[in-house]
């Protein structure tokens, strides 16, 4: 397991960029053309495509061609699977935090209307 700590860096240096991100929850549900992702994610063609090189290169995405379209996908399920995940995590993460800042309010308060 030791052997693939290089690798699996790599991954998730090419999954901390905002814009990939955005195009692997753009097409997390499944595939789409590149002109269905500029008009989601609203970045330009050559940024997207340019992202899309990124995230093929290093195995995140795949895409197949149907006439003249090449469409995007998610590689594999271990993707979905951990992309799905982190966002899950966050949003645990940032729902937790806000109910205990919320409850440090209401104890903040309830410190300082103490007769």
């Amino acid at each position: 397991m030791l052997g693939a700590i290089p690798k699996a860096a790599e991954f998730f240096s090419v999954l901390s960029d905002n814009t990939r991100l955005k195009i692997l929850l753009s097409i997390l549900d499944g595939e789409k053309s590149v002109s269905e992702i500029v008009e989601e994610v609203g970045i330009s063609q050559s940024a997207i495509s340019h992202q899309l090189r990124v995230l093929r290169q290093a195995g995140v995405v795949k895409y197949t061609k149907r006439g003249k379209y090449i469409l995007y996908t998610i590689d594999d399920y271990h993707v979905k699977n951990i992309v799905g995940q982190v966002f899950e995590h966050v949003a645990h993460k940032s729902l937790r935090t806000a109910k205990d800042e919320k409850g440090e309010k209401n104890n903040e308060w309830k410190r300082e209307n103490k007769r």
